[in-house]
């Protein structure tokens, strides 16, 4: 093989022709390749991981880069953290592309798109309002309200720093909310770049050097990384409504196998339901006030079975839950917080299922028992034979006759009252009046 040889091109007299060179070295070099992925929506735990699995899929391929598609309203603070390190961290190029038109990188997609190596927008798209408030939802104190936004200043300023971008606009990104449109960006050195597409993209990028590399995109050859299965469930797993729903089952099933022992498919798909919820809880910031307020409503449901509050304490749940189901999710973006959609149906269904299969479910645990011998307890039964006190005797009952022993002398004819079953032999008492007077109008 006749590799890092150079064939000269030459006229008819043999000079060698200027510029007509043609390197076998790169004549017979495999084209280059370059790996995307895609990230839109909420920034989250299974963002994080897509992007650091696809960055490590990258290396290992030896791609010339790594280009992230983004489309985000922003997100998770913590995530969106753990994605900027990385970026930060990785001498393989990287290059987050705001893209297709009208796609957004807010929030936390500002920080991660300053975080990249190589900064690109596609036209008609925006950059900005990276507010700690739009990133983390809910309500701030003052002092924990500036200690966060002083945090994310000094943050995203290293970011720009770091990748020599403008650090004023950044920090006003953080500190007014500032969001400007792709060619705005382009023009205070916010972005690199704007390309129309992601052919347009690898053209513009190839000859940069990124890392003391020169990239040779011009032709190379794109691979897409798709999300895993584990990926797209866990992203769907840990959205507010599933995880209100999971809630929702994880209650019904596991109340339902309680009042109603041995259904087994309740049970397993309460029990199912909580592990999944557990997960979504550690991998989100739940606010405890919220689960505390759904156990209180629902210790409220089932003492309304046992107290006769005439509805006053399934009224006071149903407000427990509305309000825990609404302050479960307020620490999250916006983006990902519940709405009254979800909240009200919910709440309604609740108070209809403690109200109505809960409350006569749990009042049948301590109904007397309807068959078997347990069932004959404090009926009563003709006496056959006379009972003296330790002695036995028979009674009839049910078409049956018991052998019957008693602390209390029976005569043949009395009724007796059936007290307990000692195997196969019952124990009885005298009758009270109003027993009698039944038993002598059958």
């Amino acid at each position: 093989m006749l590799t890092g040889s150079v064939f000269v091109l030459q006229d008819q007299e043999g000079n060698g022709l200027p510029g007509d060179t043609l390197s076998i070295a790169e004549s017979d070099r495999a084209p280059s390749t370059v790996s995307i992925i895609r990230v839109e929506g909420i920034i989250g735990p299974t963002s994080s991981q897509y992007i650091e699995r696809g960055l490590a899929k990258s290396v290992e391929r030896g791609d010339e880069v790594l280009i992230i598609e983004l489309d985000t309203p922003g997100g998770l603070l913590d995530s969106t953290q753990d994605i900027v390190q990385t970026l930060l961290g990785t001498t393989h190029p990287t290059v987050v592309y705001v893209s297709p038109s009208g796609a957004n990188a807010g929030s936390a997609g500002t920080f991660i798109t300053l975080a990249a190596h190589i900064a690109a927008m596609a036209p008609a798209t925006n950059i900005g309002a990276a507010s700690p408030v739009s990133m983390g939802g809910g309500e701030m104190d003052t002092v924990m309200q500036k200690k966060i936004f002083n945090f994310s200043e000094s943050f995203i300023e290293s970011i720009a720093e770091q990748r020599g971008r403008n650090i004023e606009w950044a920090k006003s990104a953080v500190r007014d909310g500032a969001t400007i449109t792709a060619n705005e960006a382009f023009e205070i050195n916010v972005i690199d770049l704007i390309a129309d597409d992601i052919q347009d993209l690898l053209e513009k990028i190839d000859g940069m050097e990124i890392e003391g590399k020169i990239l040779n995109t011009r032709d190379a050859d794109t691979d897409r990384i798709p999300q895993t299965l584990a990926e797209i469930f866990f992203g769907f797993l840990i959205r507010p409504e599933v995880m209100l729903i999971l809630t929702l089952i994880a209650i019904y099933g596991i109340i339902g196998e309680v009042t109603n022992p041995g259904g087994i498919i309740p049970g397993v798909s309460g029990v199912i339901a909580l592990i999944l919820l557990l997960y979504g809880v550690a991998a989100m910031p739940i606010n405890l006030a919220g689960f505390l307020l759904i156990g209180l409503a629902i210790i409220l449901f089932v003492a309304e079975a046992f107290t006769p509050a005439f509805g006053l304490l399934i009224a006071s749940g149903a407000v427990a839950f509305f309000l825990g189901a609404l302050m479960l999710f307020q620490d999250l973006p916006d983006g990902m917080q519940l709405s009254l959609f979800w909240l009200i149906p919910a709440t309604l269904l609740t108070v209809a299922f403690f109200a109505w299969i809960v409350t006569y479910g749990i009042k049948s645990l301590f109904n007397p028992a309807r068959t078997g011998l347990e069932a004959t307890l404090g009926k009563t039964a003709q006496v056959i034979d006379a009972i003296l006190p330790g002695q036995t005797g028979r009674v009839f009952f049910d078409g049956e006759y018991w052998t019957a022993e008693s602390d209390t002398p029976l005569n043949e004819g009395d009724v007796a009252e059936i007290v307990q079953f000692k195997g196969l032999r019952v124990v009885v008492k005298p009758a009270s009046a109003a027993a009698k007077d039944i038993h002598s109008d059958k």
